[in-house]
C-alpha cells in the first residue's frame, strides 16, 4: 500500500512536487482555489480537496490520515498552518518561508513528538544544505551566497517577471536584512550593497543584499554570512526610486476619500506586468562562496548552480529546484531515516552525509545539483 502525502497549497511550486512524488505515492493536494486544484488534479494522478489552512479544527482533522504533510502555503500563512501540523503531532517538510522564526517551534515539536524539515527550497533550502555538507569539511569564516530566478527574455522597464505574488518579492525588497559581519549580526537595509557578478552563460547580474540567512543565523557559527538577491543590472535601482517615493508602503494613506496602502495598490498594478507565463523561457542562477580554515591552511571554495526551464516537462527552473528540493526531502522522511523529533533546517540536513547524499543524487536525477568553479 502506498504511503499517503498531503500537500497544503497548489501554487506553482507543487508542480514539480506532484509531478515527482505522485508517481510512488498516494498524493492529495488541498487548497482554497479550486481553480488552481482543477489544474494540477488535470495533469497528474493525484487527489483533490477545498480546504482553508487557516481554519485550525478544520486543518488538524483533515491531516489525520497522512503519512507526511508537506507545506507550501504562502508566507504568511505559514507559521500557524506549521503550528497547527506540529500540535496535532504530524511530520511536515515545509517551503512556506513564513517570516516568522520556525526554530522558536522547536520545544513544541518535540514535546508533540513531531518533525518537521523547513525551509527546504532552493534558497533557503539547497544552499544551506551545500553548507551544513561543506562545514564539515573544513572551518569556514566567511560564507556568501547570491541567487535569483529571472526570465532568459528581458523586458524594460522592470527586466523582471515573478513565478510567485509580487507582494512577496516586494516584501524581500522592504524588509530589512539581517547578515554576520565579525561575529556580529547586523540588520541592514535591503537592497544595499550591490555587486556585479558574471556568468558565463547568462552574463552579467546584479546582486544585493536581502533577508535570506534566516535559520542560519542561529544554527551556524560562522563569523560571516550575507545572501545576495540576483537581478538584470538596472532592476535594484528601479526598485529603490519605488521604496523611497513611498510605493511600496505598508501603511494607508488618504486618496480621494479613499484609504488605501500604497504598496497594495503597486503589487496589484505590477501583477500583471510580473506575470510570468506558463511556458515561458527563465533561469535560475546561484552562486556559494566560502572561505575557511583547514589543516592551518587558508580555503576558498566556489560554487554554481545554473538551472532553466524545462519545456518537456512545463516546469519552470524555480519549481524544479524548489519544487524537488522539497520533494526529495519528503522521500527521504518517507523513507524512514529521519528517526527525530523536532524543527530540522536543511543546514543541520547537510551535516548529515547520508541526508545530504540522499537529497543530492534524487535531484541529479533531474540535472539539478551544484558545480564546483575553479578560483
Amino acid at each position: 500500500m502506498k504511503k499517503t502525502v498531503l500537500i497544503l497549497g497548489a501554487g506553482r511550486m507543487v508542480k514539480a512536487m506532484a509531478y515527482d512524488l505522485h508517481k510512488d505515492f498516494s498524493v492529495t493536494i488541498a487548497d482554497i482555489n479550486q481553480s488552481a486544484l482543477a489544474y494540477l488534479a488535470s495533469k497528474f494522478e493525484v487527489k483533490t480537496n477545498i480546504l482553508d489552512v487557516t481554519n485550525a479544527v478544520e486543518l488538524t482533522e483533515f491531516i489525520k490520515p497522512f503519512d507526511l504533510i508537506i507545506g507550501a502555503v504562502p508566507g504568511h500563512l505559514g507559521y500557524n498552518m506549521l503550528k497547527t501540523v506540529l500540535l496535532a503531532g504530524k511530520t511536515i517538510v515545509d517551503i512556506s518561508f513564513a517570516p516568522e522564526d520556525a526554530l522558536e517551534l522547536d520545544a513544541l515539536a518535540k514535546e508533540n513528538k513531531a518533525l518537521a524539515l523547513v525551509d527546504i527550497g532552493v534558497a533557503p533550502g539547497l544552499s544551506n544544505l551545500m553548507l551544513g555538507h561543506m562545514s564539515t569539511q573544513f572551518s569556514i569564516k566567511k560564507f556568501t551566497c547570491m541567487v535569483g530566478g529571472l526570465p532568459v527574455h528581458k523586458q524594460e522597464p522592470f527586466q523582471y517577471k515573478a513565478p510567485f505574488s509580487p507582494i512577496d518579492v516586494i516584501e524581500e525588497y522592504t524588509r530589512p536584512a539581517r547578515i554576520k559581519r565579525n561575529g556580529k549580526t547586523e540588520t541592514v537595509e535591503a537592497l544595499s550593497e550591490p555587486e556585479t557578478i558574471h556568468f558565463n552563460k547568462i552574463g552579467t547580474l546584479e546582486g544585493f543584499i536581502t533577508d535570506g540567512l534566516r535559520s542560519l543565523l542561529h544554527t551556524m557559527n560562522i563569523p560571516n554570512m550575507v545572501e545576495k538577491t540576483l537581478r538584470y543590472p538596472g532592476h535594484r535601482d528601479l526598485m529603490e526610486v519605488f521604496k523611497t517615493t513611498g510605493l511600496f508602503d505598508p501603511d494607508k494613506i488618504n486618496v480621494a476619500g479613499v484609504h488605501v496602502a500604497p504598496v497594495d495598490v503597486t503589487a496589484a498594478m505590477l501583477l500583471p506586468k510580473w506575470k510570468l507565463e506558463e511556458d515561458e523561457p527563465e533561469f535560475t542562477a546561484m552562486t556559494i562562496d566560502l572561505e575557511g580554515i583547514k589543516d592551518q591552511s587558508h580555503v576558498k571554495k566556489k560554487f554554481e548552480l545554473l538551472d532553466y526551464y524545462d519545456a518537456e516537462s512545463g516546469l519552470s527552473s524555480m519549481a524544479r529546484t524548489t519544487g524537488f528540493t522539497c520533494a526529495s526531502a519528503a522521500r527521504l522522511v518517507l523513507s524512514g531515516a529521519v528517526q527525530k523529533s523536532g524543527v530540522i533546517p536543511p543546514e543541520l540536513l547537510g551535516l548529515n552525509q547520508e541526508y545530504f547524499t540522499f537529497i543530492t543524487t534524487h535531484l541529479a536525477n533531474y540535472n539539478i545539483g551544484f558545480k564546483e568553479i575553479t578560483i
